[in-house]
């Protein structure tokens, strides 16, 4: 079995998110809100699917739209079963410190939240990593998450120190990805979490279309050959990873 540990399954990226899950057949895959509007849909998907996991929360690019009551929302359904994770949460300065004082108010508020219910965090940085780092710290307590790593070496050896695990996605199988193939070396498997942040980043040999989850299986293939070892391994340990990262087996 496995479990993409990252995915979005709105209906405005497919036309049939219902074929999109029968394609995963009985692997697992934990669906990732953004905002009030996604954070909903996903509250019906768990509901829905017996595969389909959920994490919900408020992503930087979204902070501007969001407000307590956004928060709030998200606390009434903390306790859900199949809600596993607060995400997708974080920092991003892509186009510039915009909103920059909120998007930390946010993720420190998401991060308060987390403690207090005893949830795994799911972690957006976008050319944000040492801001990121700094406030991961202070929550090396939580069980971490840091979604679609894109850092260096550097900076992974930093966070795993905070016990920090790394969703690896389609990236990964990019020709021009040889900074992430260096960190996937280096990490040890025990830390790593399969993801394809579907709809998007689709891995060779589909890249530039529409991700799905399935293609999780490519991203199992490529680490399988940068770690030399069995892609059957990689599978057996990084559900393995999921399942204690994210206490899914409360969740079954």
């Amino acid at each position: 079995m496995m479990i993409d540990t990252h995915c979005h399954l709105c209906k405005e990226d497919y036309e049939n998110v219902e074929l999109i899950i029968k394609n995963m057949e009985n692997n697992k895959m934990i669906a990732a809100g953004v905002n009030d509007a996604t954070n909903q849909e996903v509250l019906e998907l768990v509901k829905k699917y017996p595969t389909v996991y959920g994490a919900i929360g408020i992503h930087p690019t979204e902070v501007g739209m969001s407000d307590d009551a956004s928060l709030e929302r998200i606390e009434n359904h903390l306790k859900d079963n199949k809600i596993v994770a607060i995400g997708e949460i974080g920092l991003d300065y892509h186009y510039g410190k915009k909103e920059k004082e909120k998007q930390i108010e946010f993720f420190k508020k998401q991060l308060d939240l987390a403690r207090k219910y005893q949830k795994p965090v799911v972690i957006h940085s976008r050319d944000s990593i040492e801001d990121t780092y700094d406030i991961m710290k202070e929550y090396k307590d939580l069980k971490m998450i840091l979604h679609c790593y894109s850092g260096s070496v550097e900076m992974a050896k930093r966070f795993l120190e905070l016990d920090v695990y790394f969703g690896i996605g389609g990236v990964l199988t990019f020709k021009n990805s040889r900074v992430l193939k260096d960190v996937v070396y280096f990490l040890p498997l025990d830390h790593i979490l399969l993801e394809t942040d579907s709809p998007y980043l689709a891995p060779e040999p589909y890249r530039g279309s529409k991700n799905e989850p399935k293609n999780v299986l490519l991203v199992a293939n490529m680490l399988a050959e940068l770690k030399g070892i069995s892609v059957e391994e990689v599978i057996n340990i990084t559900t393995k990873n999921a399942f204690s990262r994210f206490d899914l087996n409360k969740s079954l």
